[in-house]
Order: C-alpha cells, then structure tokens, then sequence
C-alpha cells in the first residue's frame, strides 16, 4: 500500500461540522473517496446539509459512550471542538473534552487525530491561546498519532 492509499482509505470522523471551519471541511471530505461520520450533539442541524452516503450520530463530548461508537471504526478524525461560546470556564469544558475525545480515540484504535489549535507558545498567551495549546498537548499525549495544526484568525 502507496502513501496515498494509506491517505485515501478507512472512515473519516469530523467533529465540529456544524462550525465555520468544520461547514467547510465537510464538503471536501464529502468529495474523497473515504467512508465519512459526522459527530453532532443535534443530528437534526445537520443531515439536511449533507451529501447523500454522509452518516451523521449523535455524540456529546461530555459522554464517554457516545464519544466510543461516534470513533468506532474510525481512520482518522478531526478534532474542530472548542467552548468559547459555553457559560462559565471555557478552559476546563476544553481540557475534559479533550481528555474524554483522546481516551475514546486510543481506545477505539483511531490511527490520527488531526486537531485545529492556534498559534503561539510561551509565556502570555491569552487564556483562549492557552487553552489551544493544552488540548493540542492533551490529545497528543493519549498516545494516537496527532496533527496539530496551528493557524492564526480563521475569518469570512
């Protein structure tokens, strides 16, 4: 096996595809040749959007069952999850999904996580940079292989 059949083969989970980057991503993941899950909390939002052979589950990052069947016979998935817009302290609602998200995906075999985070390290970083940064450490350290791939402001 290439590497691009190593790229091309196995299921496809994206987290997050109801969000900016994650609406966008969809249609491209549509478009290759891999089996695609879309993990939601309200499947309901989003299997009107959705190409036909897309399969949509309801998962909740806060629920460790659901988190298991949505990364069942999962290759690799996307990780496009952040509470910035929840009530209260964002920064632990990101480390427990992130603790929850990266024990499932060792558990299920998921062979990559490939995880959005943003720029910076060090020192002075807001607490929402900071947050990026630890749950880019938190999914790398469950042991499955991890993109993390740092970009500044993503806007319309």
């Amino acid at each position: 096996m290439g590497v691009y059949d190593q790229l091309t083969a196995g299921r496809v989970l994206l987290t997050g595809a109801t969000g900016y980057v994650g609406g966008r991503l969809l249609p491209a993941l549509e478009h290759s040749e891999r089996p695609l899950r879309c993990a939601v909390r309200t499947p309901d939002r989003l299997v009107p959007r959705v190409a036909a052979g897309t399969e949509v589950v309801a998962a909740d990052m806060f629920d460790e069952a659901s988190l298991e069947r949505a990364l069942a016979d999962v290759d690799v998935a996307y990780y496009l999850v952040h509470s910035m817009s929840s009530d209260g302290e964002f920064e632990e609602r990101d480390r427990t999904e992130a603790e929850l998200f990266a024990a499932a995906a060792r558990d299920q075999a998921v062979n990559r996580i490939v995880y959005l985070g943003g720029l910076g390290h060090g020192a002075g970083l807001s607490s929402h940079l900071e947050s990026r940064q630890e749950v880019g450490r938190i999914l790398a350290a469950s042991g499955v292989e991890t993109i993390d791939a740092r970009n500044s402001i993503v806007s319309t």
